[in-house]
């Protein structure tokens, strides 16, 4: 499962670094649980919750089924 999350963001991750920040994948539990750290301007943005759960979790979970939510750390 890790390895279908690592693609999925790496189609994301140049969305992110346009904007001047980027993503990193620290953890995927086993009740597919995926815990994310947000870098660079996305670390301190405001908005980051919203691309977290609008954006990158939807987009996880459309790639990958077992993910059931994503976390920033």
């Amino acid at each position: 499962m890790k390895e279908k999350i690592e693609a999925a963001l790496a189609k994301i991750r140049p969305n992110l670094q346009a904007d001047g920040g980027d993503v990193e994948l620290v953890e995927v539990t086993a009740d597919g649980v995926v815990k994310l750290k947000l870098k660079g301007a996305c670390g301190c943005c405001p908005m980051s919750q919203m691309t977290l759960k609008n954006g990158i979790e939807r987009l996880l979970k459309q790639a990958v089924p077992e993910v059931k939510e994503v976390v920033a750390v």
